[in-house]
């Protein structure tokens, strides 16, 4: 195990997850919480995080393609001697076939959405909506800068507390599987903000993405109740037209749990109860996670690519697993 306390160590893992990452969204095994395993066995790492008896592992092996193996068993040998077991989440197609050659039982947890930039356009008769949105916003006043995070902490820490309470006085806010502002690796992150009048209204922080889709991966995002129709999209808007004339190659809208599920993306051996699971959370499981809402405003912007994501508990498959998945995540 390595800690990231040194800033050596924090640009090791960024390295690392240049280097060997294909999940665009490895970039938040950095997150604050966070804990490393690495061998003298095996290149590269794997990052989790404890929950009871549990080690909840994030984003696959990040290694070199001939070391994930070895370095996953490695890392299986070091939960048996602490007397834990591993439950993955977030794994792409790739992982999901490596894991369940490794002994663990793989379902289909949710989808991930990426536009390409190189001739994204919003012209054409289904972008109608979302471009009367972004004119009106922009017709509002609405101003979208780049700005360094040390000079708009204040503002952004002022659009949180407001977004927070908007959505209830026991709404926590949602971890582990989000990303962050702030932090020793801020400098490796875009944050886009809105201001209307002078007065910030929302803001997106984007995180590199690695890997065979390499670009940037649209992450925390939030915006005061009284942000007006367009706020958002416009901000993102912004972003793409700015990623793209850098050169970038693609736009990643992140992981939405319980959407895009399909029998034809299992892996063999899944889980029948598992899959019931999250059938039933498809269908009624807004309450834990609004995944309705987040599939609507990724799905508007036509992505190109949509990749399944997966959940893998090392031996059966387990709910105690699942809640303590829900409990990290602040999702319960």
């Amino acid at each position: 195990m390595v800690s990231v306390n040194q800033e050596s160590d924090r640009d090791a893992v960024v390295a690392a997850l240049q280097e060997s990452a294909d999940n665009p969204s490895a970039f938040l095994s950095l997150n604050a919480g966070n804990a490393f395993f690495t061998d003298p066995s095996a290149a590269g790492l794997v990052a989790y995080r404890e929950a009871g008896r549990y080690l909840i592992q994030f984003g696959g092996v990040f290694a070199p393609q001939e070391e994930r193996e070895r370095l996953l068993r490695a890392f299986l040998g070091f939960a048996r001697k602490a007397r834990r077991k591993v439950v993955a989440i977030q794994l792409q197609r790739g992982d999901a076939e490596l894991y369940a050659r490794c002994g663990f039982t793989v379902n289909q947890v949710g989808s991930s959405y990426a536009v390409r930039l190189p001739g994204h356009t919003l012209r054409g008769t289904k972008f109608m909506k979302l471009r009367n949105k972004i004119s009106k916003a922009r017709r509002s006043g609405l101003e979208v800068a780049e700005v360094p995070y040390a000079e708009a902490a204040d503002e952004l820490a002022s659009i949180d507390r407001e977004w927070l309470r908007s959505k209830g006085r026991h709404v926590k806010e949602i971890e582990f599987l989000v990303g962050e502002c702030g932090g020793p690796v801020q400098h490796h992150r875009r944050l886009l903000l809105g201001r209307l009048d002078g007065t910030s209204i929302g803001y997106i922080s984007y995180s590199p993405a690695y890997g065979s889709h390499p670009g940037w991966l649209h992450d925390l995002s939030r915006r005061r109740a009284t942000a007006p129709p367009g706020v958002m999209e416009a901000i993102n808007l912004h972003a793409m037209e700015t990623f793209r004339d850098e050169g970038a190659e693609w736009l990643h809208f992140g992981f939405t749990p319980f959407v895009g599920l399909s029998p034809d993306h299992e892996v063999t051996g899944a889980s029948r109860l598992t899959t019931r699971f999250m059938r039933l959370m498809a269908e009624r499981g807004d309450k834990v996670y609004p995944s309705a809402s987040q599939l609507a405003y990724k799905e508007k912007w036509g992505p190109e690519l949509v990749l399944p994501e997966y959940l893998a508990f090392h031996g059966r498959a387990s709910l105690p697993a699942i809640w303590q998945i829900l409990r990290v995540t602040k999702s319960i």
